[in-house]
């Protein structure tokens, strides 16, 4: 009986960071994009730059639609120093996200890459393990936490069914579920063939594009352990978002 190869994603340089949606759920004066909130003294996007270049990411490639001037500017003048930033213009952004990761494909050679959410904040552990961890040829990988959250946490959030550390359905509502996704993704090439079969069918959301794969026991659960993380959808989560920033990631 022979056994199926497996590789390391630490090799894993490159992040696709999606930067590009109005967060029409985050109300506030400004026009201006959510991504340049300050959180903790740090506008958000600088803070998941810094946790991905504290990973091991070397270059990042920035998806941008919703204020793109504005948003670019930021990281171009507050990038952590040797992160290389390349932006890439999703001019449909008002469709959802899995169109922005398709944005990015040009410029990835078929080579697996991080995928990473420009409102989430994480703990760069979770990153490293994900980076760290056993990856089969095809598979990709996303970061799962298992703890128990407040209902209103999980009510927002995007859940998952796990069988074994198989991923075999992820949406939100979902029930009954395992854990919750995190945003924190290794994704092998093949999610831009999963994502362009969920547009045609009309789900042009990442999770679409994520399900595709799942139905073929190509994504696989690692779960975060003790590091932290948060998603800012509403001005309502910032102030979790201050707690959880403080501790972990340094302006």
């Amino acid at each position: 009986m022979t056994q199926e190869s497996t590789t390391s994603p630490r090799g894993v340089q490159d992040a696709v960071v999606l930067a590009a949606g109005n967060g029409d759920r985050f109300r506030h004066q400004s026009p201006r994009s959510k991504l340049l909130t300050s959180i903790a003294g740090t506008p958000l996007l600088i803070r998941t730059l810094n946790a991905a270049q504290q990973a091991g990411i070397t270059t990042v490639h920035l998806v941008v639609g919703y204020d793109a001037e504005h948003v670019v500017e930021l990281a171009s003048s507050a990038a952590p120093p040797g992160l290389r930033v390349h932006a890439h213009l999703n001019r449909d952004w008002r469709l959802e996200n899995g169109v922005s990761v398709l944005a990015a494909r040009p410029c990835l050679d078929d080579r697996p890459f991080a995928l990473l959410m420009g409102d989430h904040l994480f703990d760069e552990r979770a990153l490293q393990r994900l980076r760290s961890a056993p990856r089969r040829p095809g598979e990709t990988l996303l970061c799962v936490d298992r703890r128990a959250v407040p209902l209103e946490v999980a009510e927002e959030a995007t859940r998952v069914r796990m069988r074994g550390g198989r991923i075999t359905a992820i949406g939100k509502g979902l029930e009954p579920y395992d854990a919750l996704d995190t945003g924190l993704f290794i994704c092998d090439p093949s999610v831009f063939a999963a994502l362009e079969e969920s547009c045609r069918s009309g789900d042009t959301t990442l999770s679409g594009g994520i399900r595709h794969l799942t139905a073929a026991g190509a994504v696989r659960g690692v779960d975060i352990g003790d590091a932290r993380w948060c998603d800012v959808d509403t001005l309502d989560d910032v102030p979790q978002a201050e707690q959880v920033a403080a501790p972990m990631c340094p302006a």
